[in-house]
């Protein structure tokens, strides 16, 4: 009778152990299929045309060639073509970019990349030579990613924001209307331009509204993976602030 009672006993506890097994697999099954979900939102996420009814995309000589036909189809209504950098570099692909946008009816907006190691005038021609005086174009886009630390020579952060500003109203000058500063979040916590400079700001943070600018922002790269029929590598999808 008592070795009976052991043998339940064990058979009971083994039991239970299966049990464990089953509900911790079934619990690691259901994490997994969250992550898988999570990561799908995640490549294919764009922000909600009720919030948000003029979205878009940027494109650059970088990236993947873009077909912006798809990215239209997709529901893009403008985009932003990446033009020059610093005193001579030049996007490839910038003019056939802007000749697609006019033909299919996307507006289109350039952007320069600001060379903090270099002068503004330079820069500035750099820009004027290869984005046409359009009054239909978007307003001008000045990118401010890396910072002086990484010039050769010292650049003081005054000199920084002083040949921004003069590249600022040199490009103005040409484009006819304000500047765009799409600002990333290592020259704002370097230089404090978005307090310093009065001009509208582009923002990046995917799927979160991005705050590390301290004041509102117009146009925002709310996804920089998204994965679509628009090219072979993720496209950088932005919208605008209503």
């Amino acid at each position: 009778m008592v070795a009976g009672r052991k043998k339940r006993t064990g058979s009971s506890a083994r039991r239970g152990r299966h049990w464990k097994r089953r509900a911790f697999i079934a619990v690691a099954l259901l994490g997994m299929a969250v992550l898988l979900w999570q990561w799908w939102q995640l490549r294919h996420w764009t922000p909600s045309l009720s919030e948000y009814p003029e979205q878009g995309l940027v494109v650059g000589g970088d990236d993947a060639p873009v077909s912006l036909s798809a990215a239209r189809a997709l529901g893009a209504q403008f985009v932003y073509v990446e033009a020059s950098s610093s005193e001579s570099g030049r996007a490839p692909g910038f003019e056939s970019y802007f000749a697609e946008a006019k033909a299919i009816g996307l507006r289109r907006g350039a952007v320069h990349l600001f060379d903090p190691c270099v002068p503004a005038d330079g820069q500035s021609g750099n820009f004027v030579t290869i984005v046409p005086r359009d009054p239909d174009l978007l307003p001008p886009v000045i990118a401010l990613g890396p910072t002086a630390d990484q010039c050769i020579d010292l650049v003081s952060e005054a000199a920084v924001e002083s040949e921004l500003m003069t590249l600022i109203n040199q490009i103005e000058m040409h484009a006819g209307k304000p500047a765009i500063l799409r600002l990333s979040r290592s020259f704002e916590a370097r230089y404090d331009i978005a307090r310093r400079i009065e001009r509208n700001l582009w923002l990046a943070r995917t799927r979160i509204s991005p705050d590390y600018a301290g004041r509102p922002w117009l146009l925002w790269t709310a996804n920089t993976q998204l994965h679509s029929e628009a090219s072979q590598d993720p496209i950088r999808w932005v919208v605008v602030r209503s």
